[in-house]
């Protein structure tokens, strides 16, 4: 399975007020393992960034002025991006700006080219209610090192990002027992993923023997047959 964990930096919090993309930083995971091959890239939003979203990502209006715009960079994040599962913290607000980069570009909505959104945000809260989520607040949670994250980076909080997902979700198909995981794809529709086959190793004549031992133990302990000598009820 292919996922990318992506964050995004923008000018403010509403593109429907002209605010754009100005970084992108995304991570690449092929069955749940880390692949290095990121993607990153500044883009030039032709705009001035809002006093509040420049005191989080600190991205200058002049150093932005020399990268490239959103449209000479779209068709290369299209094709890493393309059939992969995102993941995203807090997906409605990078989602909401892609889409609206993607249809300033002429081109099919951002969630079209994907298989799917995880929103780590989302998980966060069913596992951790009531508290602090932010990335930051995981990052403490699962003892993730951030002491070098100073201001927002797309590219650096796309890794942290990444080791709070795999952190969250370890574990998650160790107990799969002959079953299927059931994952929504961006069109809502879904789909099966068989997982991976469990391996039974059998008990040895000697692990057996000592088993019996301990239950007969049992049995002159209680004066009778231990629970574990009786069949369930039908």
């Amino acid at each position: 399975m292919r996922q990318i964990v992506l964050d995004t930096e923008t000018t403010g919090i509403n593109p429907k007020q002209g605010n754009r993309i100005i970084e992108i930083g995304c991570v690449e995971l092929v069955n749940r393992m880390l692949t290095g091959n990121n993607f990153h890239v500044y883009i030039n939003p032709e705009r001035d960034s809002e006093e509040g979203a420049l005191a989080v990502h600190g991205l200058t209006t002049e150093f932005l002025s020399t990268k490239p715009k959103f449209a000479e960079i779209v068709d290369e994040f299209r094709a890493y991006i393309q059939g992969a599962e995102l993941i995203i913290h807090n997906a409605p607000f990078d989602m909401g700006f892609l889409n609206h980069e993607f249809s300033l570009a002429k081109l099919p909505s951002f969630d079209s080219h994907v298989h799917g959104v995880i929103d780590t945000l989302v998980q966060a809260k069913e596992m951790r209610p009531g508290k602090r989520n932010s990335l930051d607040a995981l990052c403490d949670h699962f003892g993730i090192s951030n002491a070098h994250r100073k201001l927002h980076g797309a590219l650096l909080d796309a890794e942290l990002l990444a080791d709070v997902y795999l952190a969250m979700t370890r574990g998650q198909n160790s107990l799969g027992m002959d079953v299927e995981e059931e994952i929504v794809s961006h069109d809502g529709a879904l789909e099966d993923v068989a997982l991976g086959e469990i391996i039974v190793l059998a008990a040895s004549a000697d692990e057996l023997a000592a088993h019996e031992d301990v239950l007969n133990a049992l049995d002159k302990g209680v004066k009778g047959t231990c629970v574990w000598r009786t069949a369930p009820a039908a």
